[in-house]
């Protein structure tokens, strides 16, 4: 390894290892956006170095200290500085499995604490409600059933709207009521649908869709499963559009976003009485940890939970017989 580190100095040699981790990262499915925020973390690193100047292998303890302080006086978020020391430790996991570092200089760097943000979630007669004003809204027909068919099945199956983007016919199973998509990092999960949500998705199958595929002037069907008014795909652009000039009209509360139907649908299953671990499995987390925080904003749940439990929660249990 010595050798090996020993060729290569400086500037020029980070860049090309950064090229390998990007590329790395490309290979693994990580998405575009994940690969984006890697190579600005970490080039911007390296550029600070160059200033110093400084070695990328072993910058030392006080560049270390530096860098940090540097990222704090810019103005950066907590958040922001946790997610740039997460690319940093990253990318020296990799160059240390490729032999061009002896160690990771960041593995003794203190991540700052985050604040714990509860997720925003709507109330069933509020989701309710947002179904309502999409059934009812003054637009056309093909595009009236197709915005309350989205609505049913982001709530449904507790789907990103980067997944509601890419869903493709062939991935949809009305008999089963399920619908696989793609989740972060090109994952595949199934997820399942409810009755109301199949409903409306047959409905707009039926009526809706046909008559957007015909606006498209004759181009060939994509298979995707939402089309927009001009008969091709909708982006998550448009999604979101949509999403949210109908979450207005609803009068939902400030902050509400397409997100929080996917909030939404986690607490109140936990709520309803599902496992944390299917939860887990049905909003496609790697970590229960990240499921877990849907715990402490259903108490309700807690509530229940603590009265059928408890044996002196309640005026009768745990009484003495005279």
């Amino acid at each position: 390894m010595t050798d090996r580190l020993a060729s290569g100095t400086g500037e020029s040699d980070g860049a090309v290892a950064l090229d390998g981790f990007l590329s790395r990262l490309a290979a693994r499915d990580s998405s575009a956006n994940t690969v984006r925020a890697y190579h600005t973390a970490i080039a911007q690193y390296l550029s600070f170095l160059d200033e110093r100047p400084a070695d990328w292998r072993s910058p030392g303890r006080t560049t270390v200290r530096a860098y940090l302080a540097d990222l704090t006086d810019r103005g950066l978020s907590r958040r922001s500085i946790s997610s740039r020391l997460a690319a940093l430790r990253s990318f020296y996991r990799y160059a240390r499995r490729e032999g061009l570092v002896e160690s990771d200089p960041w593995s003794a760097a203190l991540t700052p604490r985050l604040p714990r943000r509860l997720p925003q979630v709507l109330g069933v007669r509020e989701v309710e409600g947002l179904i309502d004003e999409a059934a009812t809204e003054e637009t056309q027909h093909p595009l009236v059933l197709r915005d309350v068919a989205i609505v049913e099945t982001a709530y449904a199956a507790g789907l990103r709207i980067s997944e509601l983007a890419s869903a493709q016919l062939e991935d949809l199973d009305l008999a089963r009521t399920e619908l696989r998509v793609l989740g972060k990092g090109r994952k595949e999960r199934v997820t399942l649908l409810g009755a109301h949500a199949r409903r409306a998705l047959e409905e707009y199958l039926r009526e809706g869709r046909p008559a957007l595929v015909a606006r498209a002037g004759g181009a060939p069907d994509t298979g995707a499963l939402f089309l927009n008014a001009r008969g091709a795909p909708i982006s998550v652009r448009g999604l979101r559009y949509r999403l949210d000039r109908l979450m207005r009209a609803a009068g939902l509360p400030s902050g509400s976003s397409p997100h929080t139907l996917r909030h939404s649908f986690a607490s109140h299953l936990l709520e309803g009485g599902a496992d944390l671990r299917v939860v887990q499995e049905l909003l496609g987390h790697a970590s229960l940890g990240t499921t877990q925080v849907y715990t402490h904003v259903s108490p309700a749940r807690l509530r229940s939970a603590y009265r059928s439990a408890h044996p002196r929660s309640s005026g009768t249990a745990g009484s003495r017989s005279p």
